[in-house]
């Protein structure tokens, strides 16, 4: 009778638990999104790679009732960090400034731009609306005050 007990235990050991461990996939989804938080927040400062001329006081505003446009130093235009053609800019501008309802624009302009160009988008957006401006800078802490 000893014997036929150890038979019947050790069919229930023999059970294979069959189970995903879910810990280590939801620590590896976190730090992705984490990453990808991160990531995607560098991304939304600007959609251009500028060199922005260095200053020694800059005045800090919020930003999301400003409208920013950036010039390249190619020529390049975007408005709130996406490339507009040229052809487009005008409207492009007409329709921000209404979307975002202000009259603030913010010129981030390469220090390599024409300034000519940066002349025709300011002019631009004063024919679209806006009223106030201000040119973005670097505060450049070499510079003494």
């Amino acid at each position: 009778m000893a014997i036929g007990n150890m038979n019947q235990n050790s069919d229930d050991d023999d059970k294979i638990v069959a189970e995903i461990n879910m810990t280590p996939l939801i620590d590896i989804m976190l730090v992705l999104l984490i990453i990808f938080m991160v990531t995607s927040t560098a991304a939304l400062e600007s959609g251009m790679d500028i060199e922005l001329p260095k200053t020694q006081v800059t005045n800090e505003k919020k930003q999301d009732e400003i409208l920013i446009i950036t010039l390249d130093r190619e020529g390049k235009v975007a408005i709130q960090g996406k490339t507009v053609l040229d052809a487009e800019v005008p409207a492009r501008i007409a329709a921000a400034l209404k979307e975002l309802k202000t009259e603030s624009v913010i010129l981030e302009g390469d220090t390599k731009a024409f300034l000519g160009k940066a002349v025709e988008l300011m002019d631009m957006a004063k024919t679209a609306g806006a009223k106030s401006f201000s040119i973005a800078a670097d505060e450049d802490p070499n510079k003494k005050k």
